[in-house]
């Protein structure tokens, strides 16, 4: 399970976000810059949120199998 651990670099997610978010013709270089700040914090911010809840997931795999060996020890040495 530890080799299929996901993580992402927040930046580089963030900046492929923005590569998708071209400005509109009609909108104002001070409001693209606010909605492009906007979309690069919360794509920082979901990357590290995935982040976390990866390890988190990877955290709880190795003690499932830490369990699972432990058990199988009791097991073994009272049956």
């Amino acid at each position: 399970m530890a080799d299929d651990k996901i993580t992402l670099d927040p930046a580089a997610f963030a900046a492929a976000v923005l590569g998708g978010n071209a400005q509109r013709p009609d909108e104002a270089n001070k409001l693209y810059i606010k909605r492009q700040l906007t979309l690069y914090l919360e794509a920082t911010l979901l990357a590290q949120d995935f982040n976390n809840l990866e390890e988190s997931r990877f955290d709880m795999a190795k003690a499932q199998k830490r369990d699972d060996v432990l058990s199988k020890i009791i097991e073994h040495r009272y049956h």
